[in-house]
């Protein structure tokens, strides 16, 4: 198998984090129909529980690895013009990195209060 990106790392990619995607959705689901946080400081209580945190840790890049396999194979498989499926691949790949070094500098502050 070569190095290149393959159809079988990105379906590998897909599952995996959909399962994630989905168990840990679930949770949050759960615990913010019957255990919502009252105010701002109990929802940053609960989302810097190292339990919470790691979850998120977890939870950011394989939401945005989810997102960029998908959006990567549809603009490969609809868009033909070769410049304009460049662009607005290298378009998401910043919109997406900026998304997670947004969410991961939240993560911090929620960490350092």
């Amino acid at each position: 198998m070569s190095r290149r990106a393959s159809g079988l790392k990105a379906w590998l990619v897909q599952r995996v984090s959909a399962v994630y995607l989905g168990l840990f959705g679930l949770y949050l689901a759960l615990y913010f129909a019957f255990a919502p946080p009252q105010d701002h400081s109990q929802l940053a209580a609960w989302a810097s529980s190292p339990w919470v945190a790691v979850s998120l840790l977890v939870f950011i890049p394989l939401l945005l690895a989810h997102a960029w396999v998908g959006i990567r194979d549809v603009l490969i498989d609809y868009i033909k013009p070769i410049g304009l499926r460049v662009g607005l691949l290298s378009l998401f790949a910043l919109v997406f990195l900026a998304s997670g070094l947004w969410a991961l500098q939240a993560l911090i502050l929620v960490q350092i209060g």
